[in-house]
């Protein structure tokens, strides 16, 4: 594992290379039970002040790219609530736990946000708890791999549109109506948006929702001092994929198909969401930027 993100060193030997063992967990899987544990910036990423005093909220807060961004936007000086399902409470103490060691308050809201009601209330609740809102990171996301379309329920279909697609428009719907000029909304698509599997029937378009959801909402709320950026990852080691994101028998060799031979880490995808989220990108909107290891995404 790599001690850090400055060190110069060589990408395709900073983080571990398949082969992975076959590690199956229930869904929607932790980050703890993860061999090896991914690197969510724990010790690996340093802040230097870019996010002074914001008050941001993060959807899959607990592990994975959630957890890599919260992180980093705690030590980067923003204030932090989470949210995640009930089931994770574990993995969200410890990100509670790191965020609070910096001296940033942070603040869990467990709950479903497929649930509308819930969804709502999140935004409302977060905005209350931190005293405002400028930095929405819409990272959670439902993914479950199957080898056929008919194999893809409409009970699964709705719950993945629901999270992925529906979930997003009720978030940022509560959210623009607290957020200053000046503030930030992060999506999360997926380099599958443009480039699906095809054991993804149902996850790839809504991650091409999100893209094209994202393109329009910056035109849209441009005049309102908004900015609405997304980041597209490519094979990323988190507890989606070892959940059933990916069949069971490609996890040995996830991330292997891309030019650096090796997945992301979860800290890979932080310093985007750091960027997108502060000052430094006030011309920026409407952009999509890939972290894919060299595969492409448009």
């Amino acid at each position: 594992m790599a001690k850090d993100l400055y060190t110069l060193q060589d990408p395709t030997k900073q983080y571990p290379l398949p082969k992975f063992k076959h590690q199956p967990q229930r869904v929607p899987g932790l980050a703890a039970k993860m061999t090896p544990k991914p690197d969510h910036g724990e010790t690996s990423y340093r802040g230097s002040a870019r996010l002074p005093n914001r008050k941001a909220l993060v959807t899959g807060g607990d592990s994975g790219i959630g957890r890599a961004a919260a992180i980093a936007f705690a030590r980067e000086g923003a204030d932090v609530a989470i949210n995640y399902l009930p089931s994770e409470e574990s993995d969200a103490k410890e990100v509670i736990a790191l965020i609070e060691a910096e001296g940033r308050k942070a603040f869990a809201f467990p709950g479903d946000i497929s649930n509308e009601k819930f969804a709502r209330k999140l935004v409302k609740e977060a905005h209350r708890k931190l005293g405002g809102l400028d930095v929405l990171a819409c990272v959670a996301g439902k993914q479950h791999a199957v080898d056929k379309i008919a194999d893809v329920t409409t009970k699964q279909l709705e719950e993945t549109y629901r999270v992925n697609v529906f979930a997003l428009f009720w978030i940022c719907q509560e959210a623009l109506a607290l957020m200053p000029p000046g503030g930030s909304i992060i999506t999360t698509a997926s380099i599958q948006a443009t480039h699906p599997s095809p054991s993804l029937l149902d996850y790839a378009p809504t991650k091409a929702a999100i893209l094209a959801f994202t393109r329009a909402l910056a035109r849209q709320v441009a005049e309102d001092g908004i900015r609405v950026n997304c980041v597209a990852p490519g094979p990323v080691w988190t507890p989606l994929q070892t959940s059933g994101g990916q069949p069971d028998k490609k996890i040995p060799a996830f991330g292997s198909e891309t030019p650096m031979k090796r997945p992301g880490q979860p800290v890979e995808m932080a310093p985007l969401y750091v960027l997108l989220a502060s000052q430094e990108s006030s011309y920026v909107t409407g952009e999509v930027y890939g972290a894919t290891g060299g595969l492409e995404v448009g």
